[in-house]
């Protein structure tokens, strides 16, 4: 296929599929009683992380390390800076303390176990082992608070009658459905198509995991950020990245170190590793000043993320 045709594809997989995604997420969460935040940070981060998963497992049964790996990280600092700045931008992003306070606490926690494994020089199975653990730990407490926060208070969760209709359950299950699968279809037909491009230009496996396989992996996550944001759902849109980085680590290097070993390329953890560290540190900083991210710091968020960019830019000139 062209890869122009698989670029445009991609892209067109990703909006149609974000929006699906997220309007039956919403939906399904006010029906069962949860609330929008642990949908976000369960059911959508898990969907949208999804094509890292099969990214850094396709790049480690073929010995590239660099794509594996650079796509988590990369990934990451691009959910930060690229997505929430730029949801940010769209709308100011409102921070639930009590939730950001768990959530946060186990972002912290992932990116220094994901630090502490690449100064390690190996993701080992064991090492993943204890990512997947984590993560699940994690999961069933998430949605354990949530209920008993849920039984505490009975309105939480609760919506008018005319917006729940009978039988649309099924409705609901099949937008999250159809947009998982276009969103992880779009996903690798842009991912495909710019690993083309990139490697007719001779970049480094290393430089395309941590820049177009990266993005392209995370358009998922701006799709679905950018369509919760417009939709008033700032719970989603902020437990979106939170959720998705979350996963990105514990479950995708977790997996992919169960399924198979992955050496971290000395130009990971000589620089990148710590940038995605920083980064995590600045959200958490600019979370909790007003306990909002405004237009103005999203700006800085996104021009932070050209500043990563253009550097990354010139390291595969060079």
């Amino acid at each position: 296929m062209d890869t122009t045709l698989l670029i445009i594809g991609g892209l067109l997989g990703l909006v149609f599929g974000g929006d699906l995604l997220v309007r039956g997420a919403v939906d399904l969460a006010r029906r069962v009683g949860l609330s929008p935040l642990v949908i976000g940070l369960t059911l959508v981060g898990f969907g949208t992380s999804t094509p890292e998963l099969v990214t850094s497992l396709q790049a480690a049964f073929v010995g590239s390390p660099g794509i594996a790996v650079g796509n988590v990280v990369g990934s990451n600092i691009a959910n930060i800076l690229l997505i929430l700045g730029v949801a940010a931008l769209l709308a100011p992003v409102v921070i639930d303390k009590a939730a950001f306070r768990r959530d946060g606490t186990v972002l912290v926690l992932s990116t220094l176990m994901c630090l502490g494994a690449a100064l390690f020089g190996r993701f080992t199975p064991a090492i993943g082992a204890v990512f997947v653990l984590t993560l699940v730990a994690y999961l069933v407490f998430t949605v354990l608070q949530e209920r008993q926060a849920g039984a505490a208070k009975p309105e939480v969760g609760t919506v008018d009658d005319k917006q729940i209709q009978p039988g649309s359950l099924w409705k609901d299950l099949a937008f999250i459905a159809a947009g998982l699968a276009l969103t992880i279809l779009g996903a690798r037909f842009l991912v495909f198509g710019a690993i083309e491009v990139a490697q007719a230009f001779k970049v480094s496996e290393a430089v395309i995991g941590l820049t177009i396989v990266a993005v392209g992996t995370s358009l998922p996550e701006l799709v679905t950020t950018i369509a919760a944001a417009r939709r008033g759902q700032a719970d989603i849109a902020f437990g979106n990245i939170v959720g998705s980085n979350i996963f990105n680590v514990l479950f995708i290097l977790g997996a992919t170190a169960l399924v198979h070993p992955i050496a971290v390329p000395a130009s990971i953890a000589a620089f990148d590793i710590w940038v995605m560290t920083g980064v995590t540190a600045l959200l958490l900083l600019v979370a909790v000043t007003r306990w909002r991210i405004n237009r103005i710091e999203g700006g800085v968020l996104l021009g932070a993320y050209v500043a990563y960019s253009a550097w990354l830019g010139s390291m595969a000139g060079s």
